[in-house]
């Protein structure tokens, strides 16, 4: 199965208008769409709700132990 991703457009009344050429006829097709928006909302409030809860605060007392001079570059 291969995977598809290119950007595209709402028009003014909210349809998805796609304009994209798949060189395939009469075949069954699956489409996933990722609305931006909703998804980066979704990992703000993953990331309040794991910076609040004090189960994670020994992150916060840990010394950062890694700096940009650690490693080789690739």
């Amino acid at each position: 199965m291969r995977a598809i991703e290119f950007k595209s457009h709402t028009n003014s009344v909210g349809n998805l208008e796609i304009n994209y050429p798949l060189n395939t006829k009469n075949k069954n097709v699956r489409v996933v769409i990722f609305i931006e928006d909703e998804i980066e909302e979704e990992e703000k409030l993953w990331l309040e709700s794991i910076n609040s809860n004090p189960a994670f605060d020994f992150l916060k007392e840990e010394e950062g132990i890694y700096n940009l001079n650690d490693g080789k570059p690739l």
